[in-house]
């Protein structure tokens, strides 16, 4: 899965010189999201000062705001769609890798259920998978660190907050600690799924076999045993859809109080008037962007269970492949 990629000349350019690619556009993302939350602040409190000051504010000064947001925001959007482009391409010469690998050692899997499935579907999914998980973490790490010193700047300001009255920087504590507990609650709410993943897969691996030995053989594909290997997938699926259901309740409840926690926290700030209106919006930001960081697993936990599905049918592959001698073989085309 990795090696067929990363330690093979012929993709060493692609492997590594992508990863870097890759890893710079993200961080560069990371800074201009940075400008944005800054320009929050000053756009927000030149609003406050024209809507309390009348005469203060000239239209001209918030056109000037409104036009560095537009440059901020056409090279982000730029550097965002390259990205992605850039990243397709990635991924299809992965698969590629994994695809010459794969089909080099045929003879030696080629008998195992689901085989076919695996090289023509896997491949693609598990280069997607991890690629996109990749760059997810990548960027919730670099997120992480470029608004966690802005955060704890700007939690100076915050005297106090419900439930734990003066803390220094206690934004900082609240959001690590809020997604700390998001994570450790779906991880033990989810637990079942990656196994019922797996069954899934592996039933449907069975009827999508039957169903191409039946076009070649009339004995086979037969409605009797269509219906009972249909039967154990629509089984699979509907327990998985019951997991799922409280699994998504836990999620999305938890997301929902998440959202209005920096707010429920700002509270006595606000009543005092301690902040302006744009510091608020960067405080907000700059906590969501943090809390939103540390929630990694909390977003990719669906994405995490297909990945480690796809991982366990491809780690089988591999090794009835490493089960026999090696052979030197070019798998280039």
């Amino acid at each position: 899965m990795f090696r067929s990629f990363f330690l093979d000349k012929q993709w060493i350019t692609w492997s590594w010189l992508g990863a870097a690619v890759i890893l710079f556009a993200t961080w560069y993302k990371v800074q201009l999201d940075l400008k944005v939350n800054t320009w929050f602040g000053d756009f927000y409190d030149a609003i406050q000062q024209a809507l309390t000051t009348p005469g203060s504010i000239q239209a001209q000064d918030i056109y000037e705001h409104l036009g560095t947001f537009m440059k901020i925001s056409t090279m982000f959007i730029v550097i965002a769609v390259l990205l992605e482009f850039f990243m397709r391409h990635y991924v299809f010469r992965w698969r590629t890798a994994m695809h010459n690998y794969y089909t080099a050692h045929w003879d030696k899997v080629r008998h195992l259920e689901g085989a076919s499935q695996r090289v023509q579907e896997d491949t693609m999914r598990f280069a997607n998978i991890v690629e996109r998980l990749g760059v997810s973490f990548l960027h919730s790490l670099m997120t992480l660190l470029a608004f966690q010193p802005l955060l704890w700047e700007l939690s100076k300001q915050v005297k106090a907050v419900p439930f734990f009255g003066e803390v220094e920087h206690v934004l900082i504590y609240v959001a690590i600690l809020s997604a700390l507990f998001g994570t450790v609650l779906l991880a033990l709410v989810g637990v079942k799924l990656p196994g019922l993943e797996f069954n899934n897969q592996k039933a449907e691996a069975a009827l999508r076999k039957e169903l191409v030995l039946g076009e070649d053989d009339n004995t086979r594909a037969q409605p009797p045993s269509m219906k009972e290997l249909f039967q154990h997938v629509r089984t699979n699926y509907v327990t998985m859809y019951r997991h799922y259901l409280y699994f998504d309740l836990f999620k999305i409840s938890y997301l929902q109080l998440s959202s209005i926690l920096p707010y429920i926290m700002l509270v006595p700030t606000i009543i005092v008037g301690l902040i302006t209106f744009g510091t608020m919006q960067q405080i907000i930001r700059a906590f969501n962007k943090v809390e939103d960081s540390l929630h990694y697993l909390v977003f990719s936990w669906s994405t995490i269970v297909e990945l480690i599905s796809v991982y366990k049918r491809l780690k089988a592959f591999e090794r009835h492949i490493h089960a026999t001698p090696k052979e030197d073989v070019d798998y280039a085309y």
